[in-house]
């Protein structure tokens, strides 16, 4: 390969071509003398240029191209030809290759030390570069180096070993680097990590195991043919969480921590009879970030003001609606870290506890011992709280005994599972609390869904389809000639369109005139006056506006519409 090489240093030329001035090289040259580094890393660090900028310059210099990857084509298998160790030391990529070339992309072409290095690993092909922001090769690497083929070929490599003369049960901790299972499962967590999924599925079938990643909350399928190997990491996985690994008849749940990369991960493990063995499901806790606080949720600025005024009130009760995986535990662990000062004392009722919070007891229901949440309530109404947290209302008896604990003085957080905030009132008093108790403590219920985020780099304005129009018709009228966008999809996002979600909240504030309705019990005068109140705005509606500021696909907008029906 030719060496791309600059014709003077970078400064001279950035001056020679007036992108930047001599002050401005003469703070960098002095700045790298005191701390090292790249020239063209520290323009970029000093603010001097963007990194499109210095790029742009360095690729028009060189004859290069500077190349958009998230709008660029890549072939999984060039990809493949440098192993993911060289590729993230040389910030390099391959994105096109036959059996003669291959196109290099990397984000300092003018390394010629890199340059050589990539020369050798991919000889004898003759290397063609083109040039990428580091931000993008970094925000790819996870998404093209999956540990896919890592599973695979372990999972081949552990069907050889299970035996009946050798069990593949050797060694009972994740970190027995010689055991095959323990790689294997390794590996599995890796790629859940990578890919940002909150929950792995295992399931053996007949002929096959599926394993099955929740993405964006939309599962992802990967089927081994190793269908022998699923006794061996069910055990495996039972030994970590501390399970009888002798019951396979009965559904069993537990706990483990572990480290992928240096990040500790929490994962919370159920396991389920089937036809075909045990199935198992992982949800998975990345602790590396900590708790999220209200700020970051992304409730929109007028309904964060209103559920913040009623975090602050000295007693009643604040429900969290939604349905599994919505969100409300990050909801609520993030307005009792606003809540958490010295002079408040917080207990927790939590099944199972999910993040440790300091200054709060935190209390695990466990049944089997007979530690419910209402036999914890109790307790904890003697101990003297200002607050309360109850993971679940899943009962008439816990229940009342929040509503009561909020009539003497204490605030109550608590969740449960309803389409959306008027129907929590209602379901409190199908649960056969009575409606005086509801009308007394209720002071707000927020409701919330996780929806799928368009991704920014491919996602590109659409006209509504007829069906899509008469639903905006019947939804909001006068809307129906805005601006929406769709997701084409993209490198970046895996060919999905959609990268990450977003929160959809519905905020109900109980007003007086509510108040008396429930008490009486007219859940049609109850409704009128949710619809009629000001500030009320529906689930859809909420998603709506995201469609409209081009935050979301209005299929998402759909999609949730339907699943309220």
């Amino acid at each position: 390969m030719a060496q791309r090489k600059l014709t003077k240093r970078l400064g001279e030329l950035l001056i020679e071509h007036d992108v930047i001035s001599n002050q401005q090289l003469e703070s960098v040259l002095k700045q790298q003398q005191r701390e090292g580094g790249r020239i063209g890393t520290l323009l970029v660090q000093m603010g001097i240029l963007s990194e499109l900028e210095l790029l742009g310059f360095v690729a028009e210099q060189l004859d290069l191209s500077l190349l958009d990857l998230n709008k660029t084509e890549i072939d999984p298998q060039a990809v493949k030809l440098l192993s993911e160790v060289y590729a993230r030391r040389y910030r390099a990529l391959v994105i096109a290759a036959d059996d003669t070339q291959a196109t290099v992309v990397l984000s300092d072409p003018a390394d010629l030390d890199t340059q050589d290095a990539i020369g050798n690993l991919l000889s004898p092909r003759e290397i063609k570069l083109a040039v990428a922001p580091q931000s993008q090769l970094f925000g790819l690497y996870d998404q093209l180096y999956r540990r896919t083929d890592d599973i695979a070929n372990l999972a081949e490599q552990l069907q050889g070993e299970n035996t009946p003369s050798r069990p593949a049960l050797e060694a009972a901790g994740l970190d027995d680097s010689d055991a095959t299972v323990a790689k294997l499962l390794y590996s599995l967590f890796e790629d859940a990590l990578q890919v940002g999924a909150s929950d792995v599925h295992i399931e053996p079938d007949k002929n096959l195991i599926r394993l099955r990643m929740r993405v964006d909350g939309l599962l992802q399928e990967t089927e081994l043919k190793e269908v022998g190997i699923a006794p061996a990491l069910v055990s495996r996985l039972k030994l970590m969480a501390g399970l009888d690994i002798a019951e396979r008849r009965l559904p069993q749940d537990g706990r483990f921590a572990l480290k992928i990369k240096d990040s500790p991960v929490d994962v919370r493990m159920a396991t389920m009879p089937v036809q075909f063995g045990e199935a198992v499901v992982l949800r998975l806790l990345d602790q590396t970030h900590g708790v999220r606080s209200l700020t970051q949720a992304g409730m929109p600025p007028a309904l964060l003001a209103a559920f913040r005024r009623k975090l602050a009130s000295p007693n009643g009760i604040i429900l969290v609606t939604g349905p599994t995986g919505s969100g409300k535990t990050t909801t609520l662990y993030g307005a009792l870290s606003e809540l958490n000062t010295p002079d408040r004392k917080i207990i927790t009722a939590e099944d199972p506890v999910e993040y440790q919070l300091p200054r709060v007891n935190q209390v695990q229901v466990n049944n089997k011992a007979g530690l419910t949440f209402a036999r914890i309530l109790r307790t904890s109404l003697r101990q003297d709280p200002d607050i309360l947290l109850i993971g679940e209302m899943r009962d008439q008896e816990t229940a009342e005994i929040a509503m009561r604990g909020a009539l003497t003085g204490h605030l109550v957080l608590s969740t449960l599972h309803t389409n959306d905030a008027p129907s929590s009132a209602v379901r409190l008093m199908d649960m056969g609390v009575p409606g005086y108790l509801v009308a007394s403590t209720l002071k707000g219920i927020l409701a919330q869904r996780l929806v799928r985020r368009l991704c920014k780099h491919c996602k590109v304005e659409q006209v509504p389809e007829q069906s899509e129009q008469q639903f905006l018709r019947y939804l909001a009228p006068g809307v129906g000639d805005g601006r929406f966008y769709r997701g084409e999809g993209c490198a970046s996002c895996n060919n999905s369109g959609h990268k990450g979600r977003v929160g959809v909240y519905e905020w109900l504030e109980i007003t007086h005139d509510m108040a008396d309705t429930l008490r009486e019990q007219n859940i049609e005068r109850f409704n009128e006056l949710v619809a009629a109140a000001p500030d009320y705005i529906t689930l859809a509606r909420s998603a709506l506006e995201l469609a409209r500021a081009g935050e979301v696909a209005l299929s998402e907008v759909l999609r949730l519409a339907e699943w309220m029906e």
